[in-house]
């Protein structure tokens, strides 16, 4: 895929870095000279020195050759008009990162759907890991009523040797909570299955309502 990335701040750079190394397309436009130098030294990738919010740079860029254009620069005004371009050069797929959550519906109604919170995102790690010890990652979903959490399941745990449609069957099992994944020894991730059976030391990735973590947790964890 032919991916463009407008800022290669820390976050821009990491991104681009993997994308790369994915086997994707990367070009990157920043304005710092130093950084456009650390892109092609250090990750080989394509960077022009610029500002990604000028159409001139942009079509320098390429743009219309783009599958994907991500917008990932310091001021919400910026990503907008990036974003703005890109949707007029007819990329398929834009992004933005989102600084100020009072820009969510200016980029909806400027067409972009896809629009990333780094506030939502660090909010609903560092809430579920304060309000839940044993939560080891989260991520809000939605409209923030939904949590996505990893949790490791103790030896002690009353669900150990349980098959996943026989925990879903127990009556205190939240409706809501849903096995979404299974990390395995090796870090490898499995599709969880009804017939799954759940040992002691496991890593699993459940979805739940934000008002049935707690809930959940206990179901999972105690004895």
């Amino acid at each position: 895929m032919r991916i463009l990335i407008a800022g290669a701040g820390r976050a821009g750079l990491s991104v681009a870095g993997y994308l790369t190394s994915a086997g994707h397309q990367v070009t990157v436009i920043d304005r710092d000279p130093l950084v456009c130098a650390r892109v092609k030294d250090q990750l080989g990738i394509v960077a022009l020195l610029g500002d990604a919010a000028d159409s001139a740079i942009l079509t320098e860029a390429e743009v219309r050759h783009a599958e994907a254009v991500v917008a990932m620069l310091h001021r919400d005004a910026d990503n907008l008009a990036v974003a703005s371009l890109a949707k007029l050069a007819q990329v398929p797929r834009v992004m933005v990162r989102m600084r100020d959550p009072e820009y969510r519906p200016v980029y909806l109604a400027a067409g972009v759907h896809r629009i990333l919170s780094e506030t939502e995102i660090f909010i609903g790690s560092l809430a579920a890991a304060i309000e839940h010890e044993a939560v080891l990652h989260a991520m809000l979903l939605g409209n923030g009523e939904s949590v996505a959490f990893e949790i490791a399941i103790p030896d002690t745990s009353r669900v150990v040797g349980r098959s996943i449609s026989e925990i879903a069957a127990m009556p205190e099992f939240p409706r809501s909570c849903v096995f979404a994944g299974i990390y395995a020894a090796d870090g490898s991730v499995q599709g969880p299955r009804g017939a799954s059976v759940i040992l002691g030391g496991m890593t699993v990735l459940i979805v739940a309502l934000r008002n049935e973590v707690k809930q959940t947790l206990a179901l999972l964890i105690e004895k």
